[in-house]
């Protein structure tokens, strides 16, 4: 059986596009992480939100897009843009206080709090497989985090609430899912974002000085190339060929804490990482599954 979206398949390029962004994603992170030494997590989400809108905005204007850039759905297009913002912060302020590779570890959880969330929001049924898995998920942050334990450190909510904003975002744009461009979603987030970290970066405000100024632009120039990779990715292979390479974040986040910050991950989160990708594994693959059958039933 053939058809146009399989013809047009190009997995190995799209699976390069995701590597690719996955590496850009880790830079801003390191980028923030060193912020965090001198400003607090607010101000450095801040400059993050800066370079992203003047980016999104300069794409649009570039590509003459700015007519085009109003939305069907604004509701739903805000709720979206205050969950990247959530996920953004919570991320950032775990940073100022765990090892890269267990942050990003532990926000690995947020393909299980999609299946979650799929339930209320979307109208999904969630067999008992899915639900196991889950389950397995939630056991690996346990393996990572330990609480109960002296080596239980209180930071590690922090990726989980990123983990779980995030999961809002994606169960969002599953939902308006055909109504707006990649770009409108993309404005939308990070001028919702500025808008409210500029409300709100004043009442923490720490004057940056020109390091700080230049690993801003950092964090939100990766940040944004690396979104990019992804939109660019999944026009490329589809998402049930894409999702087992998510995990190399993790690879990334590991090297990069290591060369910069002489982190070196333990084996608790090691463990708990490969509980986590596993369970995330499991369920891409059963929601693959799902997809499948009920087309062959349509």
């Amino acid at each position: 059986m053939t058809d146009l979206s399989i013809a047009r398949d190009r997995p190995l390029r799209g699976i390069a596009l995701m590597l690719a962004a996955l590496a850009f994603f880790s830079c801003s992170d390191a980028a923030s992480k060193l912020l965090t030494a001198g400003l607090p997590a607010l101000e450095v989400a801040w400059l993050r939100f800066c370079v992203f809108t003047l980016l999104m905005l300069a794409t649009a204007a570039f590509t003459g897009q700015m007519q085009e850039l109003r939305s069907k759905r604004p509701f739903l297009q805000a709720l979206r843009a205050l969950a990247v913002l959530g996920s953004s912060i919570f991320f950032i302020m775990g940073l100022a206080f765990l090892p890269m590779a267990e942050a990003t570890a532990v926000s690995f959880i947020s393909p299980m709090i999609v299946t979650a969330l799929s339930i209320p929001i979307l109208g999904e049924t969630v067999g008992w497989r899915r639900w196991s898995a889950v389950a397995v998920g939630l056991i690996g942050v346990l393996v990572i985090v330990r609480p109960g334990v002296g080596a239980f450190d209180i930071a590690a909510i922090f990726p989980l609430l990123s983990a779980a904003s995030w999961a809002v975002a994606l169960v969002v744009t599953r939902k308006m899912s055909g109504s707006d461009g990649t770009l409108v979603s993309l404005v939308y987030a990070a001028g919702i974002g500025l808008l409210i970290t500029s409300a709100l970066v004043p009442f923490t405000w720490v004057t940056p000085e020109w390091r700080e100024i230049w690993l801003g632009l950092i964090t939100g120039g990766a940040s944004t190339i690396a979104q990019w990779l992804v939109v660019l990715a999944f026009q490329q292979a589809r998402a049930s060929v894409l999702a087992p390479f998510s995990y190399s974040q993790l690879i990334w986040s590991g090297m990069l804490g290591y060369v910069i910050f002489g982190n070196v991950p333990d084996r608790w989160t090691l463990i708990g990482a490969t509980v986590i990708i596993a369970s995330g594994l499991y369920t891409a693959h059963r929601e693959r599954t799902i997809r499948v059958t009920s087309a062959l039933i349509k």
